[in-house]
């Protein structure tokens, strides 16, 4: 039996992990299975053996890839048990559990308000989540977002912020573009790389598959098979919500997140938000979660230092008072 060459494209484009560092996955599998020789070029993997021997390799290589997608991790036990012809026993994930992040930790939904952005999620095409800084309101939209995404319930994601600071025209900042964005929208990036690998988002990104942008952008468009994303919402003008909301399209869902006690719009501008929750408040397909100062998710020492700064200031109160 002659040999055969065979090129295999990883699923998503995205060889990083499969490789393994300096390449140590495939030097694995170049081990496990002696028959098939295999060689690395960007992006894709050519196979030379005997088309048997090939096809179980093949069969490998889709299930590891597999676990990535699923996973955002790949140990060697699990490449030895996969290759093996072993069942891989998935982990059972934790209660309210929504995806697996990089390096596989387990990104779930805390608390009740959290678990009703949830169900909302799922049930209505449009979510607002609204309450204090620290509660997860953004964090838990974007794991729903990258969910959606991954299980090809949508396209894209399209992640917004009013640039307020800035007057949402950002004129004045030096650098190009991207550099006057950035700061505004660093936050966005920030949980976004906690949920996919850093060269999975690149490629999202490069095309198209998550956008993020100003407020200001979303003038415009139709924003179909996506999920939409309106951080910081209390910021916007009434008229730029107006403008947001009428951009949901079809097969889409629309989730915005704000606190109405932390607005930063020029005196006398009345906020978006407030302005939204009061007109929409009746219409069924909207749903609208009310977080609190009990949902805030904070490493345990930072509630006793916010706790102590409080009596601080409320001694302080008290002895001017007398």
């Amino acid at each position: 039996m002659s040999a055969i060459e065979r090129i295999y494209i990883p699923e998503g484009g995205d060889t990083t992990q499969l490789y393994g560092v300096n390449r140590c996955n495939l030097t694995l599998l170049k081990h496990l299975f002696p028959k098939v020789r295999i060689y690395a070029a960007e992006g894709v993997l050519k196979l030379l053996g005997h088309e048997e021997e090939i096809e179980r390799v093949v069969n490998v290589l889709d299930a590891l890839s597999e676990h990535i997608e699923r996973y955002n991790t790949l140990e060697e036990e699990t490449i030895r048990r996969i290759a093996a012809g072993e069942l891989t026993t998935a982990p059972t994930p934790p209660e309210h559990h929504i995806i697996y992040g990089v390096r596989g930790k387990s990104i779930s939904a805390r608390g009740e308000h959290q678990q009703a952005m949830v169900r909302a999620f799922e049930e209505k095409d449009m979510l607002f989540a609204v309450g204090p800084a620290g509660t997860g309101k953004t964090y838990i939209a974007i794991s729903l977002a990258v969910k959606a995404l991954k299980e090809r319930k949508v396209r894209r994601i399209i992640l917004s912020r009013p640039a307020v600071e800035a007057g949402e025209k950002l004129g004045f900042l030096p650098g190009e573009m991207k550099d006057k964005l950035d700061p505004y929208l660093q936050p966005l990036y920030d949980a976004l790389e906690e949920m996919i690998p850093f060269a999975k988002l690149k490629d999202y990104m490069e095309q198209d598959r998550i956008q993020i942008a100003p407020l200001a952008y979303m003038r415009g468009r139709t924003l179909s098979d996506a999920v939409i994303i309106l951080d910081e919402a209390q910021n916007t003008s009434v008229h730029q919500m107006k403008m947001f909301l009428t951009r949901l399209g079809f097969n889409s869902k629309m989730i915005v997140t704000g606190d109405i006690t932390q607005i930063d719009l020029p005196r006398g501008v009345p906020s978006g938000l407030m302005h939204a929750l009061k007109v929409l408040g009746g219409i069924e397909d909207i749903a609208e979660i009310s977080f609190t100062r009990e949902d805030i998710v904070r490493h345990a020492l930072v509630g006793k230092i916010v706790d102590a700064y409080e009596r601080a200031q409320n001694n302080n109160k008290e002895q001017t008072t007398e």
